[in-house]
């Protein structure tokens, strides 16, 4: 596989990704992102653990869906995140019926 291949297998991976994210966006409440990951999510905790100097952030996610393009189940029941840099988390505007 040359590296054209590659790049080329990426780019269709992240489209199809892009494209599944516009399907499922409207059965989600939130979006909520970290640095390492982009997530939609019924139900957000933000919780802060510790008052260090550096404070350490754990967010709990149900009812989630991963951005995620190596994934091959990105719907999750439960996620865990802890981390010391910003969290995000947006409401979404409630889907028109």
């Amino acid at each position: 596989m040359s590296s054209d291949d590659l790049e080329n297998y990426e780019a269709e991976r992240e489209l199809q990704l892009a494209q599944e994210y516009q399907d499922v966006a409207a059965m989600f409440r939130y979006a909520v992102e970290t640095e390492r990951r982009f997530y939609l999510a019924n139900n957000v905790e933000v919780t802060h653990v510790s008052d260090a100097a550096r404070p350490l952030i754990e967010v709990v996610l149900t009812d989630a869906w991963v951005w995620d393009m190596y994934r091959k189940t990105r719907f999750v029941p439960r996620v865990r995140v802890l981390t010391f840099k910003d969290v995000n988390v947006e409401e979404l505007p409630a889907a028109e019926i």
